[in-house]
């Protein structure tokens, strides 16, 4: 048997950023686009709410099955490669003559499997930038998630332009070859086993949930990504709704993920300047004043540029914070878990209950409500956030 060469930390985190930025084309050719898409093919609102708050149900479970997987085989890498080839073959779905009950199923499979895919990466990420104490390296860890914007903004304005000219009957092939591309990415990664979580009762995992700034914390993280799935969710369709084309709506999208990745680019001596539970705390402020923005002055394209260049702040510093924070309340073989209640808490609960209650609003008061509802749920997660903060400050008083 042939021996394998050794892996590096760089040649690690090198995979790990063209893992990063194939996914998230994937995700910026599919995301935006996909209810439009469902809207050609005759889908009502609530539908289409429906279909695209399937992701958030496999969100529900997936990642924490996959996460819990990981650790107790220590085999991260190989579930990353098998996890994306099975979610292309599941969107072989899309080709298929459409109806809802097998586009459902496919779109469904699809999220899935690629449930694995982020919070498993992230865990490799983690192990190679995190010390002893447990403190993560923000920079380091920047220089590999910016990829994942780079491929984000590359895909979503491209599949703008790309579907202004031939219309979404590329959607289906346009996804395929997006995927294809995950799938090459993942088996770049270098293959490396583990630590392996011990088999007792879980008992770790539940005293880290029992403690109240951590129950906070994902609060918090609970509110402020279900604000933001009013974004992820319904707005290309109030945008299409207004009267802006295909190409605009691919250049509100891409205004956001410039400044997300001017922020991963430059967040470690950023982020240093203010402590972690801050940094969320400004984060849900900030994303209850760009929703109140984006509903009230829709027919403002700079505005709505503002609003979207908010995302800087209102996702890529949360989303650096929660990672931060996530490796050091789960630490070493609890970190493939930790990651996984991340996308549960975080992305699952509040993607069901942002697409099935944005859906029914939307239907009732229109897609500007949805955008309303989403600032007063930002509040909700700033108060969220403060306490947690303020449990995490008391908590190292006493010590």
């Amino acid at each position: 048997m042939s021996a394998q060469a050794p892996d590096t930390g760089r040649s690690t985190l090198g995979a790990s950023a063209l893992l990063s930025c194939a996914y998230f084309a994937a995700i910026g050719g599919f995301n935006p686009y996909a209810p439009l898409w469902y809207k050609e093919l005759g889908l009502s609102v609530f539908a289409i709410g429906v279909l695209v708050s399937l992701q958030s149900w496999t969100r529900l479970f997936a990642p924490y099955a996959w996460g819990a997987l990981a650790d107790r085989s220590g085999q991260r890498v190989w579930i990353i490669r098998w996890a994306a080839l099975a979610s292309f073959v599941a969107a072989l779905g899309f080709v298929l003559p459409p109806a809802p009950l097998s586009l459902g199923a496919a779109v469904f499979l699809m999220f899935l499997f690629n449930a694995a895919i982020v919070p498993l990466t992230e865990a490799v990420v983690a192990a190679r930038i995190t010390d002893a104490e447990g403190r993560m390296d923000a920079r380091r860890y920047g220089r590999v998630r910016v990829w994942g914007s780079v491929g984000f903004l590359a895909s979503v304005v491209l599949a703008g332009w790309w579907y202004q000219w031939l219309g979404l009957r590329a959607f289906a092939a346009t996804t395929l070859v997006l995927l294809g591309l995950v799938v090459l990415a993942a088996w770049r990664l270098p293959v490396q086993r583990t630590a392996v979580a011990a088999h007792e009762a879980g008992a770790p995992i539940a005293s880290v949930l029992r403690r109240p700034e951590v129950a906070w914390f994902f609060a918090g993280l609970f509110m402020t990504v279900l604000a933001h799935s009013a974004l992820y969710v319904f707005f290309s369709l109030y945008l299409s709704e207004l009267g802006y084309g295909k190409g605009m709506v691919g250049l509100l999208w891409a205004v956001s993920v410039v400044v997300e990745i001017a922020w991963f680019a430059f967040q470690g001596r950023l982020l240093e300047s203010g402590s972690l539970h801050r940094w969320l705390l400004a984060s849900a402020l900030l994303t209850a004043l760009r929703f109140a923005i984006t509903a009230a002055f829709g027919q403002s394209l700079a505005l709505l540029m503002l609003a979207q260049s908010l995302h800087a702040l209102t996702f890529a510093v949360q989303h650096t914070a929660c990672i931060a924070l996530i490796t050091r309340y789960f630490p070493g073989p609890l970190r493939g878990r930790g990651q996984a209640l991340y996308s549960v808490l975080g992305y699952g609960f509040s993607g069901v209950l942002g697409g099935l209650g944005g859906g029914w609003l939307a239907q009732q008061a229109g897609y500007a409500s949805v955008f309303w509802a989403a600032s007063a749920v930002g509040l909700l997660g700033a108060a969220c956030c403060w306490r947690s903060m303020r449990l995490h400050e008391s908590s190292l008083c006493s010590r």
